[in-house]
């Protein structure tokens, strides 16, 4: 069996541990194969006040850097496919070959389909349908911290379905993916670090 893997919250671009860890099994084996931060209210909070703080200056970003590092996200996890395949097949018991064809390719795809939305967004100015001399516009406007929760099945593609509009848009988030399935959420957390989105 391999080692098993710790995996830590991850606040203000770190990984930081916590007193009490959850047991994440390979439901096709029942081994045991990480130990996840179990958080309490205070990692909570924690996680909560960096995702404010990094807000204003996150908000404030162009849309050129905010698609770079979409891309940039996609890429990697690209890179590493079948690392991220062959951890979402042991979190959740299901055949690699389905995480690698479908779960992980559709994770990259989100980030790579919200960098794309994102260069093609616009306000949006049209004339009132039945007040004449009014005009009706949208303005799309970042509005602060998001927390998303994600569930065991499907759980980096549902994750980053999530996350990356959130973060197109100039927003912020807390992130709690589920207990039962959480090693793939651990292994973006550190793509987040390699491409330097802890420096917000």
């Amino acid at each position: 069996m391999a080692s098993i893997q710790r995996i830590n919250n991850f606040i203000n671009g770190q990984f930081v541990s916590t007193e009490d860890y959850l047991k994440s099994f390979n439901p096709t084996t029942e081994e045991v194969i990480a130990h996840i931060a179990d958080s309490s209210a205070e990692d909570a909070e924690r996680a909560v006040q960096a995702a404010r703080q990094a807000f204003p200056s996150w908000s404030l970003e162009t849309i050129t850097k905010r698609v770079y590092y979409l891309n940039r996200i996609a890429d990697l996890i690209q890179a590493r496919l079948e690392d991220f395949a062959r951890a979402e097949s042991l979190d959740q018991g299901k055949p690699l070959w389905l995480a690698r064809t479908m779960e992980i390719p559709r994770a990259i795809d989100n980030f790579r389909f919200f960098a794309t939305a994102l260069m093609q967004s616009r306000e949006i100015f049209t004339p009132h349908p039945t007040i004449p001399n009014v005009i009706s516009y949208t303005v799309r406007n970042p509005i602060g911290v998001a927390v998303l929760i994600s569930p065991w099945n499907l759980s980096l593609y549902l994750l980053t379905w999530k996350i990356a509009p959130c973060i197109a848009f100039g927003c912020t988030c807390v992130c709690k993916p589920s207990e039962f399935t959480s090693v793939t959420a651990g292994m973006l957390a550190q793509v987040f670090i390699d491409v330097g989105m802890y420096l917000y």
